[in-house]
């Protein structure tokens, strides 16, 4: 029991010694850490302090730099200041002079102003002294001279009439020769190499309508019993059979060419086969038709690939085909419409033009002859028409209204078709023009030139391409010749178709006849 008690006892010395140890330390760590916060509170109050002093003397220091920064502001603005001043007065100065300059200038344009008035007045006086003499001198030398102002005018301005149309007429000499001398050797290199370069036949195709039979025997069998077999034959192909007296022989007679040619290829057919009655001529001629219009297609596609053009509307494919069947003046129109394209494109080449538009207008030139026959107008107008029918360009249009003169030709290219249309017709060979129109052309050339006053004679020579007049001296002049040749020229082109050119020549001659006694 007392061991327990001393244990405890024991237990409890230890707890009481722990206890006060503890507090003791505590105690201890309390001082020290009392210690401590005295000194962190010594040391920011210091810190304080110091940061303080600091900011005073901070802020001294930027007071110090403001005062000196207002002062070198002060300074800078006093000398801009002082600078403006002196520019201001120095541009019051300027103005100043301006002023006085001004006023001086004033000054003197009114003493001028007064001179001028002065020497206006005194022109005025001069010019109503001038007046006075001038009207004078008219009354003297109307006295003298015997004519009124209005006489004096009249002779002076005929005078000056016969003194112009002297310099007129020498003027359109030089004028005539300066541009001959510039266009004829051009001119004459581009025909004649698009003549040169144009192979064409001299001898043109005819239409033929003559058929050649084995035997007159055969005649009596295409006329048939009781002419049945020549009346199915007419009647079918409206082309008339005209079986004569010529030996082997059987003419075809119709206007219209392609009819012509059906007829004459059934009969062919009919001859060759034998078996003439109404039901084989209708199949004959069935066949020549269908035949026919092969050759037309195949015509018109040959001359569109000869002269090189493309994009025509096929039913002027055909329309050109027709054509092969058609004759002017015993000239084929196919052969001449392809011959004027290739001599359109040459004559465009060398003038650097576009080829191909030419060459398709002087292929489509003639189109209107195609159908002459069926249509009521000249070939011209209906050509005009089926051109635009079939959404030909407006200058291929133009070419073709312009190619006979029906209008005045307003493009390079309608100028150029008619030289073609001109070239291919004239030259020699391509056309057979019967004798009565021949002396008509040739006489109407003679009264052309002879309804001119002063002409006295005048013959047309050398195939109607050159007209010569001989004039009578005492009403034309040496002067009054070149505007005369000018103006028989322009008659001859405005009144006559003709092919090619016509040279005007006019002669004057003056003869002095006396007699010695």
């Amino acid at each position: 029991m007392e061991i327990w008690l001393a244990i405890l006892l024991i237990v409890i010395a230890a707890i009481v010694s722990g206890v006060a140890s503890f507090l003791a330390g505590v105690n201890h760590r309390r001082k020290i850490a009392e210690a401590e916060i005295g000194s962190a509170e010594m040391e920011a109050k210091r810190i304080v302090d110091d940061a303080v002093k600091e900011a005073e003397a901070k802020q001294k220091e930027i007071l110090l730099e403001g005062k000196d920064e207002v002062l070198r502001f002060r300074n800078e603005t006093e000398k801009d200041l002082n600078a403006r001043r002196k520019e201001i007065q120095r541009q019051e100065r300027r103005v100043q002079q301006k002023e006085e300059t001004l006023d001086r200038k004033t000054d003197n344009l009114e003493k001028k102003e007064e001179k001028v008035n002065g020497k206006l007045k005194q022109a005025e006086e001069r010019l109503a002294e001038a007046e006075s003499i001038k009207k004078s001198q008219f009354d003297e030398l109307e006295r003298i001279s015997g004519f009124t102002t209005e006489q004096a005018k009249d002779y002076l301005l005929s005078s000056l009439e016969s003194e112009l149309t002297h310099e007129k007429a020498v003027k359109i000499l030089d004028f005539e020769q300066k541009m001959r001398e510039e266009t004829d050797k051009r001119a004459r290199n581009i025909i004649s190499l698009a003549i040169q370069r144009c192979a064409a036949d001299h001898v043109a195709e005819a239409a033929v309508s003559v058929v050649p039979i084995p035997s007159d025997e055969m005649k009596g069998r295409i006329i048939g019993r009781e002419g049945r077999n020549i009346r199915t034959f007419e009647t079918l192909t409206g082309v008339d059979l005209i079986i004569d007296d010529t030996p082997e022989a059987i003419t075809l007679s119709c206007f219209e060419p392609v009819r012509r040619e059906i007829a004459r290829v059934a009969l062919e057919k009919l001859i060759t086969d034998g078996r003439i009655h109404p039901a084989r001529i209708e199949e004959m001629i069935d066949k020549a038709r269908r035949e026919v219009e092969s050759i037309i297609k195949e015509e018109g596609e040959r001359a569109i690939l000869e002269v090189g053009i493309n994009g025509i509307h096929h039913e002027l494919v055909k329309l050109l085909g027709r054509l092969r069947y058609r004759t002017s003046y015993g000239q084929n129109v196919l052969n001449h419409s392809i011959e004027v394209a290739l001599l359109s494109g040459m004559i465009a080449s060398e003038l650097g033009m576009d080829p191909t538009l030419a060459k398709r207008a002087g292929l489509l030139h003639d189109i209107g002859k195609a159908l002459d026959h069926e249509i009521e107008g000249s070939h011209v107008e209906i050509g005009v028409d089926v051109a635009r029918k079939f959404k030909e360009s407006e200058q291929v249009v133009h070419a073709i209204h312009a190619h006979h003169g029906d209008v005045e030709a307003k493009t390079v290219v309608a100028c150029i078709v008619q030289a073609a249309d001109a070239i291919s017709a004239a030259r020699p060979g391509a056309r057979r023009e019967n004798l009565e129109n021949y002396i008509k052309r040739l006489q109407k050339l003679e009264e052309v030139a002879s309804s001119f006053e002063g002409v006295e004679r005048c013959f047309a020579i050398q195939a109607g391409r050159e007209i010569r007049i001989m004039v009578k001296p005492e009403i034309v002049n040496d002067e009054r010749m070149i505007p005369l040749a000018r103006e028989i020229c322009k008659k001859i082109e405005t009144d006559l178709d003709y092919p090619g050119q016509v040279k005007v020549n006019i002669i004057r001659e003056s003869r002095a006849i006396d007699y010695a006694k």
